[in-house]
């Protein structure tokens, strides 16, 4: 029946994330690799939650009241003047925003830059709207950005550039000076920026986020997606929104409506407990990760693996391996998960060689990263640790290659 299958679809194919993961599955090993929390939600929201369901809010349904509170929210953060009625639409998480903004904004043939290394679901939106993806490197190993590599990235065909901050895979949060360069050549380009900014109430050692947005020339061509996912630990939810100038927003409402109608109702309900949430929430959730970061860090530098990036933001750490390594990074994966029980991403799924603007740059360093999730609980964390010591201790550091030959 392969025949039968669009052209779109015959493009996609498991990628070694999911065929690892599969192996891991297998394995019953410890999952550092997706990026969702293995402890229980505030139990706050569950109860409201449950709520909702037994008062029947089992339908159908727009909650207004989400969108007042991001107006309030976007306003005490970021300074912006968001109408609720008519610049914000609720879907299904951050993926369903994302990509209903895309459907929204890009015709075929239309260019969207990227970011390399990037979260693979981006690439996949705009080729299935007949965009065609411009990947600007990312410089390792601090992940910075290049300016002239950026700005040579625009052409007559860009209509958008998509900017993840802070950043999966890397953790990287994108400064004051680097959204400057973005904003300016957005400006000058008459390009549009989608955002993904789920991950903008986890940052570290006082590093603060900041959506482009707010800055000058932006409000009126930027889409900002995000979701309850990471900040509240209900990726299960499907709870995310779009904030757009109301033409765009309208838009995306219109494909959110014909592909999934509505976000889950109860959820809804819920949401409006978590957007309530106190300054001190936030606070407790950045240290309490911002721990979970440190010692994931000194455990994976125990084992020789290479943190010369520390996480700004997110959680996850994009672990180097070090130059006598032999294996690739999924070479290395495989053998985490059959000796040491423990998974992690290789990071050649987040690179994108055949796609990045050609600025003679060596890439080899794409098959030198392992990405973690830190987002565990301590039981988790604690037996993962115990876990890769002991394997280290059977099998050598990571750096001696002629014993552990990865």
């Amino acid at each position: 029946m392969k025949e039968k299958l669009s052209a779109v679809a015959k493009t996609f194919s498991p990628s070694p994330i999911q065929q690892l993961s599969h192996l891991a599955q297998r394995c019953n090993v410890i999952n550092l690799a997706e990026g969702f929390p293995d402890f229980p939600a505030p139990s706050h929201l569950k109860s409201a939650a449950v709520s909702a369901i037994n008062s029947d809010f089992n339908q159908y349904r727009h909650v207004q009241g989400i969108c007042d509170r991001l107006a309030k929210i976007a306003k005490d953060m970021h300074g912006l003047e968001v109408d609720p009625l008519t610049d914000i639409a609720i879907c299904c998480g951050q993926t369903e925003a994302f990509a209903a903004a895309i459907f929204s904004v890009i015709d075929t043939g239309d260019e969207v830059i990227l970011f390399d290394p990037s979260y693979e679901a981006y690439d996949a939106c705009i080729s299935m709207a007949g965009g065609v993806p411009v990947y600007v490197a990312l410089d390792p190993p601090h992940w910075t950005l290049d300016s002239e590599k950026f700005l040579k990235s625009f052409t007559s065909r860009t209509k958008a550039v998509v900017l993840n901050s802070p950043h999966n895979p890397t953790g990287k949060v994108f400064n004051k000076d680097e959204l400057e360069v973005i904003a300016t050549a957005c400006c000058t380009n008459d390009c549009l920026v989608i955002t993904d900014e789920v991950y903008e109430h986890i940052t570290y050692d006082k590093t603060k986020h900041i959506s482009l947005a707010a800055l000058q020339g932006m409000p009126e061509r930027t889409i900002i997606t995000s979701s309850l996912s990471k900040t509240f630990s209900v990726t299960g939810w499907r709870i995310g929104w779009a904030i757009a100038p109301a033409a765009i927003a309208s838009a995306i409402k219109n494909i959110h409506v014909r592909i999934t109608d509505s976000a889950p109702a109860p959820f809804q309900e819920a949401a409006l407990t978590a957007l309530e949430s106190q300054p001190q929430y936030f606070e407790s959730l950045r240290q309490d990760y911002e721990v979970r970061r440190d010692f994931l860090t000194k455990i994976l530098a125990e084992i020789g693996l290479s943190i010369r990036f520390k996480a700004q933001g997110s959680f996850f750490i994009f672990a180097e391996i070090p130059e006598e390594c032999l294996l690739s990074d999924v070479d290395c994966v495989k053998k985490l998960i059959e000796e040491a029980g423990v998974v992690g991403v290789p990071g050649c799924g987040f690179f994108h060689s055949n796609k990045l603007v050609d600025d003679g740059a060596d890439n080899f360093y794409h098959k030198r990263y392992i990405r973690f999730a830190f987002c565990k609980s301590d039981d988790t964390l604690a037996a993962a640790a115990q876990n890769l010591r002991e394997f280290i201790s059977r099998a050598g550091a990571f750096d001696r290659s002629e014993s552990v030959k990865c």
